[in-house]
């Protein structure tokens, strides 16, 4: 297991083979074995096998070819609608229509999909997260029919690779790591947790690619720009909205 956890690969091309369902079943099982908020399990997951609606889906992840290379998609939601009407019939009133329960849901879901994932790659499967769930929340609750209470966050697709990328390199254990209590970074301390990723051949290569300076340029310029930032935040607060999480009364 700690083995499968160092080696994780974000796979984006995919064999057209398809995933016994005994398998499917072991990855779904260990999802629902993640740790939960009180043991609600206010999350549920959308499997998509269906060609038809992979192709739907399709346009809701930017048209990311592995969404249909790939023979499932997961789509993980936070969900507060089977729970809220378990509480009904059983004369409890359930006060889960409020951000504080849409955020216990998310974090639900997300580890549910981790799970998910260490159990994919531990049957010789590739997954890659699909960050386009949060941005296109909207169309995917009408692609899958999500009534209100279900707000998906995050979408994996699964199946066996048919590539087999670097390791994707992560910054020092120093930078993510505070002992006790938060330490800030000085100007100093920054530059040396970000000198290998900076001076690494592939970020020389993306500079010149997107005609930057520095690597930092690429993400505020480039992967995620302030205006869209701002333009998905907003949709996705409507789309919290809509489906019944932002009553602060």
């Amino acid at each position: 297991m700690n083995k499968t956890i160092k080696n994780h690969r974000s796979i984006r091309k995919y064999k057209s083979k398809k995933i016994d369902k005994a398998i499917l079943d072991e990855i779904l099982n260990a999802a629902t074995r993640a740790s939960t908020t009180g043991n609600m399990q206010v999350y549920s997951i959308v499997v998509t096998q269906d060609e038809k609606i992979k192709e739907q889906l399709l346009g809701a992840h930017f048209n990311q070819a592995m969404l249909t290379q790939a023979p499932v998609v997961l789509t993980f939601c936070a969900d507060f609608n089977r729970f809220n009407k378990w509480c009904n019939i059983n004369k409890a009133e359930p006060g889960y229509d409020n951000f504080l329960s849409f955020y216990t849901a998310s974090i639900d879901a997300l580890l549910a999909a981790q799970n998910a994932v260490i159990e994919a790659e531990e049957q010789g499967l590739g997954i890659c997260y699909l960050g386009t769930t949060t941005y296109m929340a909207k169309k995917i609750i009408d692609i899958l029919d999500l009534p209100k209470g279900v707000v998906p966050v995050t979408t994996l697709v699964v199946g066996y690779a048919d590539e087999t990328p670097d390791l994707t390199p992560r910054l020092p254990l120093k930078s993510v790591v505070h002992f006790e209590k938060y330490h800030d970074f000085d100007e100093d301390m920054i530059k040396k947790i970000y000198h290998e990723r900076e001076n690494s051949e592939e970020t020389k290569q993306l500079l010149e690619e997107n005609q930057k300076e520095t690597l930092a340029q690429i993400f505020t310029d480039n992967r995620y720009k302030k205006q869209d930032n701002i333009f998905f935040s907003n949709e996705f607060l409507k789309v919290i909205e809509e489906q019944g999480f932002m009553n602060n009364k």
